[in-house]
């Protein structure tokens, strides 16, 4: 049984301000069809005796992941929910933990959410060909074939074949300096380390064991005392507190005496910057990449994204990167792209919020766009999904004005209980048990005016929610 296990827990602060905390690079769409975790869950898809997906996620990105797959057709897919980031290894040990309860001998294929392969077909047989060295004990990882000197990238020094294409691995190197970079592309010998692996689950188990035995039993304790909520399954939050925070390569693989390395060319990118997405790109004849509403004058090898209704211009500039949302643009050097998380840095030292929330917010329920904010107000356009309701809830500090502006609401307002078409609207107190829900099939949308003395997402009072949110 192969089982793909899908790691979808980082953050992607190099790809601000379209990745941010409440809505990171795997969940976006930044090239090909659809988002990089439904065109990573899809590769899988195609492999022949293939099962569906394990997904390792974050507490705060379950509903995403819940949601993309259901959108992807993905069904049978287990959701096991992280309460805090404790990097891949332990990661990866809840999932070992869960596939060998389907299959004692399964076999895992550790795949990262955000990564992009143009060659689908190249990666599928690279996997075909690590069954046999990963059925035989291996740890297998997945070498990328470097077509260039490249620093953001750790290295696997490659040693004799073990058979079946792969070889055993001599050593891992971390990320060099370009020199060195140079060096290894002209020795042959060395392979980008991407973080994709195929092997038994069990034998990943015993090797965490071996190596990293501390971990391996706090994972097991907070598995063990996890439980099942909706279409997830959660880990206890205070066993997994305790588990140390370690990669699957310092943990494991650069220790394992059974490390396997299967070289692949498959036009592999991790996504791991705005000039890395520049480099996997299609180009103008300019050399520019381009999204959204952009226009150029004598512009080169520069990458323009707008994301809302802004237009980019430019004029006589080469290697740029501008990207532009409602509420934030970056320009940046294509050369500096790796500082861009300098900057979410700074915005987290000063307390500002454009790191973790785009304007418009995703819920389980459907969105919400802060349209326009003052002292005492605030402005919102909501889109509730067909079928879907917000909790029955109250507010301490504000009350709110509902317009219908497409489709169909069904509004409880305290023991009132009625609908509203399009252009109908409705008062909800302050202090009023209410609730909206969407009765009909297609997407409810309404704007909502709050006024009041405190308009902060905390002040609200669940009685009933069907997402178990508190």
């Amino acid at each position: 049984m192969l089982i793909p296990l899908i790691l979808s827990g980082g953050s992607g602060t190099r790809l601000w301000p379209v990745s941010r905390r409440n809505l990171p690079k795997q969940f976006l769409s930044l090239s090909g069809d659809g988002t990089l975790f439904q065109q990573t869950v899809a590769r899988t898809q195609k492999l022949p005796e293939v099962t569906a997906p394990i997904v390792v996620a974050s507490e705060d990105h379950r509903f995403l992941a819940a949601d993309q797959l259901l959108e992807a057709g993905v069904q049978g897919a287990t959701i096991l929910l992280e309460p805090m980031a404790r990097n891949t290894a332990p990661a990866i040990a809840l999932g070992a933990m869960k596939a060998i309860e389907r299959n004692p001998d399964a076999l895992l294929l550790v795949l990262p959410a955000d990564h992009l392969i143009g060659d689908t077909k190249s990666f599928m047989a690279a996997v075909q060909q690590a069954l046999p060295a990963a059925r035989d004990g291996w740890l297998v990882t997945f070498g990328i074939r470097p077509d260039r000197p490249e620093t953001g990238f750790g290295y696997i020094r490659r040693a004799e074949s073990i058979g079946s294409d792969a070889f055993r691995v001599e050593r891992f190197v971390e990320k060099p300096d370009l020199a060195t970079a140079e060096g290894y592309v002209q020795d042959g010998g060395y392979d980008w380390n991407s973080g994709m692996f195929l092997f038994k689950a069990a034998r990943y188990l015993e090797e965490l064991g071996q190596h990293a035995p501390t971990m391996l039993a706090a994972v097991r304790e907070a598995y063990a005392t996890g439980r099942s909520d909706l279409d997830f399954v959660r880990v206890d939050a205070e066993a997994f507190a305790k588990v140390p925070d370690d990669s699957i390569d310092y943990a494991v693989m650069e220790k394992t005496a059974r490390a396997a390395v299967i070289p692949v060319s498959c036009a592999w990118s991790d996504i791991g910057s705005w000039s890395a997405l520049w480099l996997s790109g299609q180009h103008d004849e300019q050399g520019n990449q381009r999204e959204g509403d952009t226009l150029t004058v004598n512009t080169r090898n520069s990458l323009l994204r707008s994301h809302d209704r802004h237009m980019i211009a430019t004029v006589g500039v080469d290697d740029l990167i501008v990207v532009s949302t409602p509420d934030a643009t970056l320009v940046a050097h294509r050369n500096a792209a790796q500082d861009v998380k300098k900057v979410v840095d700074q915005l987290k030292a000063s307390g500002r919020t454009e790191h973790s929330f785009h304007r418009v917010v995703h819920r389980p329920w459907g969105s919400y766009d802060s349209l326009e904010a003052g002292g005492r107000f605030q402005v919102k356009r909501i889109v509730v999904k067909p079928g879907a309701s917000l909790s029955l809830q109250k507010h301490h500090h504000r009350a709110e004005h509902w317009i219908v502006v497409s489709g169909t609401a069904e509004v409880t307002c305290d023991e009132n209980v009625f609908l509203l078409a399009e252009n109908q609207s409705t008062y909800i107190p302050l202090g009023s048990v209410h609730r909206l829900r969407n009765p009909g099939k297609v997407p409810l949308e309404l704007i909502e005016v709050q006024s009041g003395s405190y308009l902060g997402e905390d002040d609200i009072v669940r009685f009933d929610d069907v997402y178990g949110r508190a």
